[in-house]
């Protein structure tokens, strides 16, 4: 058996191509002028070229988390026999190249959100809103296709409507009550959604996981969405390079990494099938 090397290949060749298209952009300003998208996550906007750099810098930690999806999803060893399609989304852990696609998105959500918070430029902020569609989209897909006990194509229709949903309501002209954003209220329903379904999935029992993974996930976003909105209030502190928001950057890709290492740690319970023996 040998490792593959396309998960972390792809994942680091998105993240270098992403950074580097991010880097530019803000050197030609290529996003277009400051008109304060993200003005309100407290961090007040410094006379340099990156605008708010504590909530900048704080989504590298999803690119490291993105390689690291890649990381362990090359080393994972499989064998020969393992089946593909529905047949192995209903029975082993998640497939290579659905832990590739994961690990791409999941670095995207790092260049993507600081493209808001390094200009404050509307584009910036569509690319943010964007991102956090994709994340939300491919949880919520990849929950139904689990439940559904279907295969990649149920998946790709779920994924696709759940990014026309968070893109549509992201147009509504209009604040929303804790979120503000009315794509940030979509990608929470989507989230909801996806703990939803996997808390079913764990009460039905098909497969045995390591669910302190999943857990542990939903646990860093409760805590990210209470720093999210305190960061916004009482923990307010416009000059500090120590910010609530960047908390939660760092929480969410830390949920982000604990999920996939969930999906991957899945195996059925039928222990003679020849597949179940893939080190998770």
């Amino acid at each position: 058996m040998r490792r593959d090397p396309w998960p972390l290949a792809l994942a680091s060749a998105t993240a270098a191509v992403s950074c580097g298209l991010l880097a530019l952009a803000i050197a030609y300003g290529w996003l277009g002028p400051d008109v304060g998208r993200g003005a309100n996550f407290c961090e007040a906007p410094r006379d340099w070229m990156i605008r708010q750099p504590a909530n900048t810098f704080s989504n590298l930690g999803f690119v490291v988390t993105g390689l690291l999806i890649a990381g362990h999803a090359s080393r994972r060893t499989g064998n020969p026999a393992q089946p593909t399609g529905a047949e192995s989304a209903r029975n082993s852990a998640m497939p290579k190249s659905l832990a590739t696609v994961m690990a791409c998105v999941v670095v995207l959500l790092g260049p993507a959100s600081a493209a808001m918070h390094a200009t404050q430029s509307s584009l910036g902020g569509h690319l943010d809103q964007l991102s956090m569609a994709l994340i939300a989209a491919f949880a919520t897909g990849y929950a139904v296709m689990r439940w559904r006990r279907s295969g990649p194509r149920l998946f790709a229709r779920v994924f696709a409507a759940g990014v026309a949903f968070c893109v549509l309501v992201g147009r509504w002209p209009t604040d929303v009550p804790m979120v503000r954003h009315p794509g940030n209220l979509a990608f929470g329903l989507l989230l909801t959604i996806v703990a939803g379904l996997e808390m079913a999935i764990i009460r039905r029992g098909d497969v045995r996981a390591r669910t302190s993974f999943v857990y542990g996930s939903l646990a860093a976003m409760v805590s990210a969405f209470a720093i999210w909105n305190a960061a916004t209030t009482w923990l307010c502190d416009p000059r500090s390079l120590l910010q609530g928001h960047a908390a939660w950057h760092v929480l969410c890709a830390v949920a982000a990494y604990l999920l996939y290492r969930y999906y991957a740690s899945e195996r059925p319970w039928a222990s003679e099938r020849p597949w179940a023996s893939e080190r998770p």
